[in-house]
This record gives C-alpha cells, sequence and structure tokens, in this order.
C-alpha cells in the first residue's frame, strides 16, 4: 500500500505505527512521515531505526484519541501489535493528543495511515481539520464500523477495499478500509 500511495515528497502520517514497517516503506519511497505510536518502547525503537537508517521520519510518542489528555495504553497478551487505548490488565500512562493538535504542529497529511486497535472512531472524531485537506486513508477498521463509515462519508469519502482490485466501494468500513476524497 505504501508503493501505491506514498510518493515523493508525499506527507505522510502513520498513526499507530508500531516497529514502523509502513513508516521505512513510504520513507524509502521518498515520503517525509510523521510516525505516532503510543507505546514508549516502540517509539524509542522507531527513534533508533531513524537514527540508524538516516530516514525521514519524525516520531512522536503519543496516543491519538477523540481529545487530548491522559489515558492508559494497555498491554494485550497478545503482543505489542495489539496494544489499546482500550482493555484491561497492565498498562501504561500516555498522553493522548489529537489528529487536529497534530495538524498544528505538522504539515497536513496527504497520506493518512490509521491503525490504532479498535480506537479508529475515536481517532476520526478528533480529525475535522485533518479531514478539510483530503488526504488518502488507510484504515484497519476493527470496531464501531457504521460510525467509521458514516463519519468518513459525511466528511465527503468513499470507502473501499484496500486489496480488492475491483475497487467497489463498501458499504461497511472492514480491516483494509482505503477512504478516498470523493471527485463530486
Amino acid at each position: 500500500m505504501a508503493r501505491q500511495w506514498a510518493r515523493n515528497e508525499t506527507t505522510v502520517w502513520d498513526i499507530g505505527a508500531n516497529v514502523g514497517l509502513f513508516s521505512f516503506a513510504a520513507a524509502a519511497l521518498g515520503s517525509r512521515v510523521l510516525a505516532v505510536e503510543a507505546d514508549v518502547w516502540l517509539a524509542s525503537l522507531l527513534h533508533r531505526s531513524v537514527l540508524l537508517n538516516g530516514a525521514p521520519v519524525t516520531v512522536l510518542a503519543a496516543a491519538v484519541a477523540a481529545t487530548p489528555g491522559i489515558s492508559s495504553l494497555h498491554f494485550s497478551e497478545e503482543g505489542k501489535s495489539s496494544n489499546s487505548l482500550l482493555g484491561a490488565g497492565p498498562a501504561q500512562t500516555v498522553v493522548t493528543i489529537t489528529l487536529d493538535w497534530i495538524l498544528e504542529h505538522y504539515p497536513p497529511p496527504q497520506v493518512l495511515k490509521i491503525d490504532v486497535e479498535g480506537m479508529e472512531y475515536r481517532v476520526l472524531k478528533g480529525a475535522h481539520k485533518v479531514l478539510e485537506h483530503r488526504p488518502v486513508i488507510l484504515c484497519e477498521v476493527t470496531q464501531d464500523h457504521d460510525g467509521v463509515g458514516q463519519l468518513l462519508r459525511n466528511a465527503g469519502y468513499v470507502l473501499y477495499a484496500a486489496r480488492d482490485q475491483r475497487h467497489l466501494p463498501l458499504q461497511r468500513p472492514s480491516r483494509d478500509t482505503l477512504a478516498l476524497p470523493s471527485l463530486a
């Protein structure tokens, strides 16, 4: 997906960057990347990788939510890629920010990748100004499918399955949702 949407000089925001696979793929294609990761350990690992490779990636250690504040990032038994603000059990305290807050400090994205383990709707609720910039959105939707779909459609997006070559519009977001600004 990075090959399809990230281009030279494209601004990419990778929300829920984990170890940075998408971030570094986009950077290798010439994009400027903001990698946002809530897990402090993963964000530190990302930052070390940036330093070692000299990649055009900025790492921001924070969780993205509907409102700024303080929250708990719960550690998943399934591994770090499943850590979430939703859940129970062992947790780490994290600062939460919104996509609109990020927009006050960084250039708007042309590509917005979101993989936040069930927090998709809340992340997009804090993105009114970002959505006005009409980025291409790659979003793993795992909860509140109808809410995410309605929010994106109301913002003027058409939803597709990112990996489906037929490019048929989706009625409901999926795990691999591609949201493109409508031409109308």
